[in-house]
C-alpha cells in the first residue's frame, strides 16, 4: 500500500517491524588444522550482519515432512523469519521463498536439528566445502574467506572439461578413450587433492588406468621436484590392498603393462622379512585379509597412495578390517569398485568415509539425511542432492557405454594361490603321484607311462578345481576351494551390472558345486548336461528367460548351440586344447551376437594348471594330447603316437608349489 501512495501511520503499539535486505553474505573462518571449517550464512541490514542459518533450522523443525514444507515455502513468494529475540519489539525479515530453498537443497546439514555449533554455525570439512559450489559462485551473496574454495569449487564443478595428460613413457599398452579419461580423472583428483572411486564395470580395465595413473605420478615426481623437497611423493610407495584372488592379476598385469614399476608382494607366512625394504618399492600389495595381521606395522607407514581394489571389502565401516584401513596415512587415496553400493547407502558412506573423512557427514547424520529419506521415504529430492554430492568423485562407466571402443571379445585370465589345507592336499596329491609317476616311467619308459600321466594331472586339476571332485580318502576333510571363492566373487558383481553368464566345467560335479553357491546368493540359473531331457526349455530359459548364469558342462554343450543372449563365458577348468575351449566361447561370440563379449579363464597359481598354460603356446600339440579324452573320442589316434615331451618337461609339470 505504500508503494501505491498509501499513507501509512503505525500506533506506538505496534512493534512488529518487517526488513528487506540490503545484502547477502556468507562467510567461512578455517580451523587452525586446515582441515575443518565453520560456516555463517545470512544477511546485512543497516550495516549489521544477521546469522540467518538459526532461524533456518528452525523453520525446518517446525516441519516433520521435508517435502510437505517444500511445497509449503515455494506456494509463495517470500517467507517472514525473525530475526530478533526482543518480545517487546520482534524484528522480522522478508525473504524470497526460492533462495532460501536454493540454501536448503544446498545446505541439506540444516535438516538435521542438531546441525549447528554453539556459535550458530555450521561445521564443515574440507572435503564438504566442495558441495558449496552453486551458493560459492552465486554473484548475489558477498563471501569473506572464500577465495579459494571458490576457485577449487569451481574446477570441480566443471571437472568434465579437465585437461587431457599424455601417457606416461614405456606404458606397455595403448590405452582406449575411457581409459585415457580415467587417467585424466585421476590425475585431476589428484591435483586438487581430492580422492574418489574409480567405479567402472568389471573387464574395462580399472587395474591399467590405475597403473598408469602411478607410473604417471613416478615419472611427472622424479622429473619435476628436488630430492630436498618435502612433497617429493616419489619416496614413497603406493599401497594396494585387494583380495587374495587379486593378487596374482596385479602382479601380472604390473609386470606387463608397467615393467618400470617395482611391485613388492607382501602375502604369506614370511611377509614380515620384506617389512624394512618397501621404501625400495613403487607398489606394496597386499590383502584384506592380512590388514588386521599387519596393523602394526602399517599404521606406522606414510604412503604415498592407498588403492583399495574390489572396495567393497570395507562396506561394513564397523568391521576390524575398515576401521584399520580407515587410520592408513596417505597424501591420497581411491577406490576401485565395480559395485560401489551392493545393499545399502551406508555401504557407499563407508567407502567415502576412507576417502574424503567427513565429506557425507558423520554416519549417525548421513543416516537421518541421507540414507532414510531415500531408503525408507523414497525421497527423490533428498536422492538427487546426494547424486550432486558424489557425482564428481565417483567414475562410472558401464561396458554398454563404452561398447564401440571394445573389441568384439576381450580375453582375461584371472588367477588365485592356493592356501591352507588346499594348497596341503594338493602337495600331498603331488608328491604321490610324482612317486608313482617316477616308478612308472623307470619301469616301462616314457612313452608307455600315459595313463599314469593322465591320471596324476587329473587328480592335479581335480584338486584346483574343488578337493570334493577327488575320490581320495585325504581329501574328504578339505572343504575349501579357493577357485570356487574367487567365481562368486566375480559372478554377483556381474549380475549386478546386468551380465548374462556362461560357466563352462568339463567336471559335471563341479558343475553341482557351482550350483549350490548360486542358489545361496539367489541367483537364477540353468544348467546342460549330458543327462539333460529337455535342452530346449533350458536353453530358452536363459535365452529370453529370467536365468542369468548358464551352467554347461564342455561334452554337453561345448558346439552346436547358440547362446547370443550371454555376454560372459567363464572358463572354470580351461580345456587346454585352444581348439576346443574356442568352440565353446562361440557359443555366445557368434553372428547374431550384438554386445561385445568377455572371456574369463580361472587359474591357480603355481599349479599344474598356470604351467601347462604357458607352455600352450610353444607346446599347443602337447598340450593337445595330454588332455585329449580317449573315452570320448575313439577315433582320436593313441596318445603313444602323439607328440613326445622330455622327462624333464614332465617333471616340471609334477614340481612343488614355490614356498
Amino acid at each position: 500500500m505504500q508503494e501505491q501512495g498509501w499513507n501509512i501511520q503505525f500506533d506506538d503499539s505496534f512493534h512488529m517491524q518487517i526488513e528487506e535486505a540490503d545484502e547477502w553474505y556468507g562467510e567461512l573462518e578455517e580451523k587452525e588444522d586446515k582441515e575443518w571449517f565453520e560456516i555463517s550464512l545470512g544477511i546485512e541490514l543497516n550495516g549489521q550482519t544477521i546469522n540467518l542459518l538459526p532461524s533456518l533450522v528452525e523453520l525446518l523443525a517446525v516441519e516433520k515432512d521435508p517435502a510437505q514444507m517444500r511445497s509449503r515455502i515455494l506456494s509463495r513468494e517470500h517467507i517472514i523469519l525473525p530475526i530478533s529475540e526482543d518480545e517487546n519489539k520482534p524484528r522480522w525479515i522478508k525473504l524470497p521463498s526460492e533462495r532460501i530453498m536454493g540454501i536448503f537443497d544446498t545446505l541439506v546439514e540444516l535438516y538435521d536439528s542438531h546441525a549447528l555449533n554453539d556459535a550458530g554455525n555450521l561445521e564443515f570439512s574440507k572435503h564438504q566445502g566442495m558441495q558449496l559450489g552453486e551458493l560459492l559462485n552465486d554473484p548475489q551473496l558477498k563471501w569473506k574467506g572464500a577465495e579459494q574454495l571458490k576457485v577449487l569449487s569451481k574446477k570441480i564443478q566443471d571437472f568434465k572439461g579437465i585437461e587431457a595428460v599424455n601417457p606416461p613413457d614405456n606404458l606397455q599398452t595403448q590405452l582406449r578413450d575411457y581409459q585415457q579419461q580415467g587417467l585424466n580423472w585421476l590425475q585431476f583428483t589428484r591435483e586438487y587433492q581430492f580422492n574418489g572411486i574409480l567405479a567402472d564395470d568389471m573387464g574395462l580395465g580399472k587395474t591399467v588406468q590405475a597403473l598408469a595413473h602411478l607410473l604417471y605420478e613416478k615419472q611427472h615426481y622424479a622429473n619435476h621436484l628436488n630430492d630436498n623437497d618435502e612433497e617429493n611423493h616419489n619416496k614413497l610407495p603406493t599401497l594396494v590392498i585387494a583380495p587374495t584372488s587379486l593378487m596374482g592379476n596385479w602382479k601380472r598385469e604390473a609386470q606387463r603393462f608397467t615393467p618400470d614399476l617395482t611391485l613388492l608382494l607382501l602375502h604369506g607366512p614370511h611377509r614380515k622379512v620384506h617389512f624394512s625394504e618397501i621404501s625400495q618399492y613403487d607398489i606394496v600389495l597386499t590383502t584384506y585379509a592380512l590388514m588386521l595381521r599387519d596393523k602394526e606395522f602399517h599404521e606406522q607407514q606414510q604412503y604415498h597412495f592407498v588403492i583399495l581394489d574390489e572396495s567393497q571389502n570395507i562396506k561394513n565401516a564397523r568391521s576390524k578390517t575398515s576401521q584399520v584401513i580407515f587410520k592408513l596415512k596417505a597424501k591420497h587415496r581411491l577406490c576401485m569398485t565395480g559395485t560401489p553400493m551392493e545393499n545399502h547407502l551406508g555401504e557407499l558412506w563407508s567407502l567415502f568415509h576412507f576417502l574424503m573423512p567427513g565429506f557425507l557427514g558423520t554416519q549417525d547424520r548421513f543416516n537421518r539425511l541421507f540414507r532414510s529419506p531415500i531408503e525408507k521415504q523414497g525421497n527423490h529430492d533428498r536422492q538427487q542432492q546426494l547424486h550432486k554430492r558424489i557425482k564428481p568423485f565417483m567414475l562410472r562407466r558401464t561396458k554398454e557405454m563404452v561398447a564401440t571402443e571394445l573389441p568384439e571379445k576381450t580375453e582375461m585370465i584371472h588367477t588365485v594361490p592356493l592356501s591352507g589345507k588346499q594348497r596341503d592336499l594338493y602337495e600331498t596329491v603331488r608328491l604321490a603321484m610324482d612317486e608313482k609317476v617316477r616308478e612308472e616311467i623307470s619301469k616301462k619308459g616314457l612313452a608307455r607311462s600315459q595313463i599314469m600321466i593322465l591320471d596324476a594331472l587329473l587328480k592335479l586339476r581335480q584338486t584346483c578345481c574343488d578337493p570334493r571332485l577327488l575320490s581320495l580318502s585325504k581329501a574328504k576333510d578339505v572343504h575349501v576351494s579357493a577357485k570356487l571363492d574367487m567365481l562368486m566373487e566375480m559372478v554377483p558383481e556381474m549380475i549386478e551390472e546386468g551380465r548374462k553368464i556362461i560357466i563352462f566345467s568339463q567336471f559335471v560335479k563341479m558343475l553341482g558345486f557351482i550350483e549350490e553357491e548360486l542358489n545361496k546368493h539367489h541367483i537364477d540359473y540353468a544348467k546342460l548336461t549330458g543327462q539333460t531331457r529337455n535342452r530346449d526349455d533350458v536353453i530358452m530359459s536363459f535365452q529370453e528367460g529370467n536365468a542369468r548364469v548358464f551352467l554347461i558342462s564342455l561334452k554337453a554343450g561345448g558346439v552346436g548351440l547358440n547362446l547370443t543372449a550371454a555376454d560372459t563365458v567363464i572358463h572354470y577348468d580351461p580345456w587346454w586344447n585352444p581348439a576346443v575351449e574356442r568352440q565353446a566361447t562361440d557359443r555366445a561370440y557368434r553372428i547374431g551376437q550384438d554386445k561385445p563379449v568377455f572371456v574369463y579363464k580361472l587359474l591357480t597359481e603355481e599349479t599344474v594348471e598356470e604351467k601347462i598354460l604357458q607352455m600352450q603356446n610353444n607346446k599347443q600339440k602337447l598340450a593337445d594330447a595330454l588332455y585329449q579324452d580317449e573315452k570320448s573320442d575313439k577315433t582320436a589316434p593313441p596318445m603313444s603316437k602323439g607328440p613326445q615331451f622330455s622327462q624333464e618337461e614332465l617333471m616340471d609339470l609334477l614340481n612343488p608349489l614355490e614356498s
